[in-house]
């Protein structure tokens, strides 16, 4: 049975010419007609330019000008690729142009010491200026010099080492990509994190290490120590075992907690939408920390051999 509430005229179809006798109704109902097309026309455009935009790849850091893992990575590459062409160089002039020597015990060997000064005077002194003037101002151009200099101070120290120990500078560039390796992924893994209480105690330490190899130069450079110690108070002994071993460990740990850090602080610009200039800080800080780590990890090599 229908419903009786639906004999309502007001549910009935009724004649259009009964409608349009109204007055009003024509106008009224085509502007509704027009007002209606116009807006599903606007809808359709709408709904085209999302799915463009939806359909275009995502904007990186160029287009945003901020900062990015994957643009700070590409620029820590570009630095290291600087890194190495400059420490080949300044291996073939430490070596007097030898670029694979040969230790031969009847030969003295002098090499060019002038690479490696001049890359560790110049890296250090642009580092201070990178270091303490990078918060008004960041120059690539100052980075791009410091890898320069730190590519000469690689290469020279590589080629001197390499002649005492062959096969040391293999050595040491395997152990140092290890640690770089494990730590970035266990950082990824969410394993390894920075905090406060680790911070203060690895910069105390790095403070203390800091005066320590300044203490040992100045007694290096005074004569002070008894001979036969080319590494000063590295080389003493500590239960059979040198100083310079069980020091060195501490400071390959100190050393992968800086990358730690310096992980942690582009993640933090990238969250924070740091400008994308500041990329290359997080590059030059991760470059700083593996030169530092290798090193170490050279010099903890040769006291080995030489024990």
């Amino acid at each position: 049975m229908s419903n009786f509430a639906f004999n309502n005229p007001a549910f009935q179809q009724q004649d259009p010419r009964n409608v349009a006798t109204y007055p009003g109704a024509p106008q009224a109902a085509q502007g509704a007609q027009a007002a209606s097309f116009q807006q599903a026309g606007v809808d359709a455009a709408v709904n085209a330019q999302l799915e463009g935009m939806y359909a275009a790849p995502p904007a990186g850091a160029i287009e945003t000008d901020r900062m990015s893992v994957e643009d700070t990575v590409w620029k820590t590459a570009g630095l290291f690729g600087i890194l190495l062409v400059t420490a080949a160089i300044g291996w073939v002039f430490t070596l007097g142009g030898i670029a694979a020597p040969e230790r031969d015990p009847y030969n003295s060997f002098a090499p060019n010491m002038l690479p490696w000064i001049i890359g560790a005077l110049g890296g250090f002194v642009l580092a201070m200026v990178i270091t303490f003037t990078s918060r008004k101002k960041v120059r690539p151009a100052l980075i791009f010099a410091y890898a320069v200099f730190e590519g000469l101070f690689i290469g020279g120290i590589s080629a001197f080492f390499e002649v005492l120990w062959p096969g040391i500078v293999m050595q040491a560039t395997l152990a140092t990509v290890s640690v770089v390796a494990v730590t970035l992924a266990l950082f990824a893994s969410g394993k390894i994190r920075a905090s406060a209480k680790m911070t203060k105690i690895v910069m105390i330490a790095m403070i203390g290490y800091l005066v320590f190899s300044l203490l040992n130069v100045v007694l290096m450079w005074t004569n002070v120590l008894p001979e036969g110690q080319a590494f000063g108070l590295l080389s003493a002994k500590v239960a059979g075992i040198p100083l310079g071993l069980i020091i060195g460990v501490l400071v390959v740990f100190m050393a992968a907690y800086s990358l730690v850090l310096d992980f942690d602080q582009i993640q933090q610009g990238v969250r924070n939408g740091a400008p994308r200039k500041y990329g290359w800080l997080g590059a030059f800080g991760i470059m700083v920390t593996v030169v530092w780590l290798y090193v170490e990890i050279l010099r903890m090599i040769a006291i080995a051999r030489s024990n």
